[in-house]
């Protein structure tokens, strides 16, 4: 165990795959010394591994669900936003619970986005796990294509994943390993349940009411660490997209205009043909034009709304520092973020599909996916 948590290991990795610690100081014209010099000799690993890193973070999110759900197929991507989503959250306030720091010295950290944030177990490594190994589980019996090739491609994925934060120097090789153990633990009883869960979410007349009321309980009771990191604003930003998917799912069953298809499984899978892929384009971007909006409307006006709920000067609060003693601001940004998202799931599923059909540009399968 001390030995895998070792920064000297991820150090050795680091210098592997072409990440060299400069051996003197650097005087900066503000007369500081920089510590943390280095050079990258091998430029192929180092954007490798920056795409892999992407792959567990929330510009890939903010993509890949709603393409996959316009584009692909809404059953599976309900199933896979489920597991995610709870998978994040059991690992995210671990991470508060546990409290271990990053690797420190002589590891490099190549990137300081995440260095507030704890790192046993990574939650990066648990992404690597629950999305590409959801997808294949929930695709098996549902599509003919050669498993072996999408396992070998989820395999790929978690490990070009896992390797990048070893190489940025924000995990050590015992986070990374607690991380898939934890996230391949976590999915042996959630891929069952949650076929179960989607079928009685979709067919229950009181499923919103009980997805905000138990998502605004996890947020609330999630736990606090001893000093303030971004970790619960980002897991209320998942729970909430997670939670805006679901009711958009709801109300497209409950109003009739989702219903189940006559054709047997497993189905064949429709490449797409010239104008269909037309038509993935067009959708494509009609959709993130939506989204983007909402995100810029719901953003402005949620954090202006709970500020005056709360009788808070608004550009004074956005000004304050992040602590655990400012809680009007944690609040405020969770609040705003629960919102904000909650509306950007509920689009993707809902809102943005009517606009597609109206445009008769929608996926021809997307209402009778259950």
């Amino acid at each position: 165990m001390e030995r895998l948590g070792d920064p000297v290991l991820v150090a050795k990795i680091q210098k592997f795959f072409g990440v060299e610690r400069l051996p003197f100081n650097v005087f900066t014209h503000h007369g500081r010394t920089e510590n943390e010099k280095y050079k990258i000799n091998n430029k192929i690993w180092y954007y490798l591994f920056l795409f892999g890193t992407a792959l567990g973070d929330e510009v890939f999110y903010s993509t890949f669900i709603p393409f996959w759900f316009w584009n692909i197929d809404g059953a599976v991507g309900r199933r896979v936003v489920l597991v995610w989503s709870l998978v994040m959250y059991i690992g995210q306030g671990i991470k508060d619970i546990i409290r271990w720091p990053r690797p420190g010295p002589p590891v490099i950290q190549l990137q300081k986005k995440w260095a507030l944030e704890y790192g046993f177990p990574s939650t990066h490594a648990m992404v690597g796990v629950s999305i590409p190994f959801s997808v294949v589980l929930y695709t098996i019996n549902r599509y003919e294509y050669n498993v072996t090739l999408g396992l070998a491609a989820a395999i790929l994925w978690c490990l070009v994943i896992c390797f990048s934060r070893l190489y940025l120097g924000m995990h050590s090789v015992l986070d990374i390993i607690a991380g898939l153990a934890l996230a391949l633990t976590l999915m042996i009883p959630l891929v069952p349940l949650i076929d179960y869960l989607d079928n009685y979410i979709l067919t229950n007349p009181t499923a919103p009411f009980l997805l905000l009321t138990a998502s605004i309980l996890m947020i609330f009771y999630y736990p606090n660490s001893e000093k303030w990191t971004p970790t619960r604003g980002d897991t209320t930003m998942i729970l909430s997209v997670c939670v805006g998917v679901l009711i958009g799912a709801w109300l497209n069953f409950q109003t009739g205009l989702m219903s189940e298809t006559n054709l047997p499984l497993p189905r064949m899978i429709m490449w797409p043909s010239w104008s269909m892929s037309g038509f993935i384009l067009l959708r494509t971007a009609i959709g993130f034009l939506f989204v983007l909006l909402t995100r810029q409307v719901f953003k402005s006006f949620s954090y202006s709304f709970i500020c005056m709920l709360l009788k808070e000067d608004e550009t004074k609060l956005k000004q304050s520092e992040n602590t655990l003693q400012n809680k009007h601001k944690t609040i405020v940004e969770l609040g705003c973020k629960y919102i904000t998202c909650g509306m950007i799931g509920f689009n993707i599923l809902y809102t943005i599909p009517q606009i597609f059909r109206f445009l008769k540009i929608e996926r021809p399968t997307f209402f009778t996916e259950i």
